[in-house]
């Protein structure tokens, strides 16, 4: 016998005060922990998977006491589903809305069975896993329907193989009482129910890195403690891989023809005494499932014992296992949860918290499959809707009767002007259907209050003066290097004469701002911007001139030896009006590091803006939302503005700029979500407006990127203001938008006043324009073609290099 550390010591006293109290303590007393616990750790969010079950062999090696399931040849008829039996159920599902293919089979037929074999054989495989392994790819590769699969006990070799074709696997612990494996036990004469067997083979798919269901079985003969033991070694592996992301307490049915069929049902409060004790073992952070079918109509009560998982639910295939418990309906599952004060969301078969993490839990062949399918929480995006494309945002939920008290005192707290903190800001975002709701109306009222009924706009004109970048930004579908030859569009570097024109034909026009911003190209140095400048007041000595990201104002001093604010002070006397507050992205360096590694980092993107207002220039402040960042990052960003804001006040206005993922490198890598959902760009500008108050007052939404459709939804949540007319957009044009590129006044004031709104032409810095340029963009000429001046041979050759 070995001797125990110290700290083994400890953990074995601390388990062993655990069990005695959850043995000891009232019911109530642990349901009401056990809920704590669940709302602390997901909120009101209660989540099931949209599935087909897809029961590939019932043939089992095993003779479990209790089981339906595992039958002999003479009983199934065919030993395996062929694959189009597969692929019809597949399809049926995906016809369904299914997002999962769960199969469940028996262990190792082909060890007990010669039809097994025989069947095999004829099929082209070597053993069960074998044409599992097949069949899933079949089914992910036709349908798209992510695997799920019990595979039963299986190798670290086949464990690897399966990863490759599945989003996650599981199987069952159902007991860790190994003398229910004895004879006259439900597992005798069932090698693979062994529990050390079954630790072993769980234990190994954390070592690999899969995401696993497992859970325990209740009254099947097994003790209250023999549960809890069963719990503390699960408790354990997860400590030690993280891999385990869910836990099923699943009860006991006696069935007919089996050898329990006199056996007594786990009755509901042993249910809900286990389920508790599950969800207090574990913590707040596990996904804690209890099967509702089982439960029959009680099901609804499940709830009251902190559980916040119902597990696959299908709307095309019995549960095969427990065929005479038919799952209950969707609709009824939603009426359930939302009449206990949850909400329903639908995730995937592999959970939020391993989606969001592909690189660490998913084969990079199931990337993809994973990332379009899900929102910025993980769960299922089920919009049609993508930004940039010429669809209508789908409605709001309506609001809900009843506000939950978290929410009443979050909204409160920030119309105050309060400072919320991280979470309290990721609880905004987490909000679903009529919460929704409740958010853009409190965003709205506090917009009233602040702006009035105004709705204001610049003409303005975006000149891109170069798409040539040293950069290579996983999410920019714009720049031009070596690595992205094959994006929309050729190099090009505009002459400083076609600058000029641009800029003195927007001032024609009605322009009073003219946005210059491009690419880090490598041949550019702090004299180009200055002499950008001194073209564009040299043509239009009036004209505004928004220019330069601190990537570029970072580039332009260190080429010139120097520092930020000499080098922006030189900008301001050549003519620099303001800053735009591009190339923040999300001000996460966790998520920089992966979607723009060679850029400024968060504290230089600080330090640039925040010098930027000490030498009297404003900015605005932007985020690009919907790639692969997490809520967490977007309340770190607004935390980020609110702060220097205070500091400086030098923000004019804040700009939140949905993610485009058509055309941009990381999406077609098969990396990054589809932009964000419809309820996120709601909440996104919604919740800044209550997060930036008051020290933010003008909220902007981004035409070119949410068309007028979503334009006029934004201006009941919180948006004040629709930036500028542009007259040339290139940026949100290359990376695949379709709403134009230009929105000429009529047209942006006829959409202000669609809703009731009153529209308002300013200029950069929110003042009233001259008389004559507001007349002249209500008769403005047609725009002249423009010239993207080609890159000199030269200059290819060092794109080249820099590539």
């Amino acid at each position: 016998m070995g001797i125990m550390s110290v700290n083994e010591k400890d953990d074995e006293k601390i388990t062993a005060a655990l069990a005695e109290r959850l043995l000891s303590a009232p019911l109530d007393v642990l349901l009401g922990e056990a809920r704590d616990l669940s709302r602390a750790g997901h909120g009101e969010r209660v989540s099931y998977s949209r599935k087909v079950f897809i029961p590939l062999t019932r043939l089992c090696r095993d003779v479990c006491a209790y089981c339906t399931f595992a039958a002999s040849p003479k009983q199934v008829g065919s030993a395996y589903l062929s694959p189009d039996e597969v692929l019809t159920i597949a399809r049926a599902g995906q016809a369904a809305g299914c997002k999962e293919a769960l199969f469940t089979l028996g262990d190792k037929p082909e060890l007990r069975y010669k039809a097994a074999r025989d069947a095999l054989a004829d099929l082209g495989s070597s053993s069960t896993i074998d044409y599992l392994a097949a069949i899933c790819a079949l089914v992910l590769g036709e349908t798209g329907l992510l695997p799920h699969v019990n595979p039963g006990i299986t190798t670290d070799e086949e464990l690897g193989r399966l990863r490759s074709v599945s989003v996650s696997q599981g199987i069952m612990l159902e007991t860790a009482a190994e003398r229910l494996s004895q004879r006259g036990g439900p597992h005798f004469g069932s090698p693979d129910k062994d529990p050390a067997v079954r630790l072993a083979n769980i234990e190994a798919a954390g070592r690999l890195k899969i995401p696993f269901t497992t859970g325990i079985l209740i009254g099947i003969g097994e003790t209250r403690q023999e549960r809890l033991d069963a719990l503390f070694a699960l408790r354990g592996l997860h400590q030690r891989y993280g891999h385990l992301q869910e836990i099923i307490i699943q009860n006991f049915r006696a069935k007919p023809g089996t050898r329990m069929e006199t056996a007594r049902d786990a009755e509901m409060d042993d249910l809900l005494w286990t389920a508790a004790c599950a969800r207090i073992i574990f913590g707040a952070a596990m996904n804690i499932q209890v099967p509702p079918n089982l439960s029959y109509q009680d099901f609804p009560r499940l709830l009251s014992a902190g559980i916040n998982d119902w597990g696959g639910v299908s709307p095309v295939t019995p549960d095969h296992v427990n065929p005479e418990a038919p799952w209950p309906h969707l609709d009824e599952l939603e009426r359930a949860t939302r009449d206990a004060g949850l909400v329903l969301v639908e995730r995937l078969a592999i959970y939020p918290d391993y989606a969001l993490r592909p690189a660490e839990w998913l084969d990079p062949r199931l990337r993809r499959n994973v990332m379009v399918e899900i929102d910025t929480a993980g769960l299922v995006r089920r919009e049609d809707w993508n930004v940039g494309l010429a669809t209508v945002p789908p409605a709001q939920a309506a609001r809900r009767s009843q506000r939950a008290s978290t929410l009443d005192r979050l909204l409160d707290k920030s119309t105050r002007g309060e400072r919320l903190e991280q979470n309290e800001i990721v609880t905004l975002f987490a909000a679903r259907d009529g919460a929704v709701a409740e958010i853009c109306d409190a965003a709205d009222k506090l917009r009233a209050r602040t702006s009035g009924d105004v709705v204001s706009y610049v003409v303005n004109r975006n000149i891109n003066y170069t798409n040539v970048c040293q950069y290579a930004c996983a999410f920019c579908a714009f720049s031009k290097g070596r690595g992205h030859a094959n994006l929309r569009g050729t190099p090009y570097d505009l002459s400083l004469d076609e600058v000029a024109r641009r800029a003195a034909e927007a001032w024609g026009r009605g322009g009073t701002e003219v946005c210059m911003q491009g690419g880090i190209h490598p041949s550019y140095t702090g004299q180009t911007y200055l002499d950008l400048l001194t073209a564009v007041k040299h043509a239009v000595p009036r004209m505004h001139v928004h220019a330069f990201s601190p990537l570029e104002v970072m580039h332009g001093a260190s080429t010139l030896g120097l520092s930020v604010p000499v080098f922006l002070e030189r900008l301001q006397r050549a003519g620099l009006g303001s800053l735009p507050g591009t190339a923040a992205e999300i001000l996460d360096d966790a998520v920089r590091a992966d979607l723009c590694p060679d850029k400024l980092k968060t504290q230089e993107w600080l330090g640039v803006i925040e010098a930027a207002h000490r030498v009297g220039l404003r900015t605005t402040a932007t985020i690009m939302f919907g790639h692969i960042e997490t809520a967490r990052s977007w309340a770190a960003h607004l935390l980020h503005i609110r702060d220097l804001q205070e500091r400086t006040g030098g923000f004019t206005e804040f700009v939140p700029l949905p993610f485009v993922h058509m055309e941009a490198p990381l999406h077609l890598k098969g990396l990054s979500r589809k932009g964000p959902t419809w309820r996120e760009v709601l909440l996104m500008h919604a919740v800044a407006r209550l997060v930036l108050n008051p020290v933010i007052t003008n909220i902007q939404c981004s035409w070119v990127k949410l068309g007028p459709d979503g334009v006029r939804q934004l201006l009941a949540a919180g948006v004040n203001d629709l930036g500028g007319t542009l007259m040339n957009e290139s940026i949100s044009r290359a990376a695949g938008t379709t709403h134009g590129q230009e929105l000429p006044p009529a047209e942006m004031e006829a959409l202000i006043r669609s809703v009731g709104r009153t529209p308002r032409q300013r200029t950069t810095l929110y003042a009233a324009p001259p008389v004559e340029a507001r007349r002249r963009s209500f008769t403005a000429a047609e725009l002249a073609p423009i010239v993207q001046t080609p890159v000199r041979p030269r200059q290819v050759r060092r794109i080249a290099a820099a590539g």
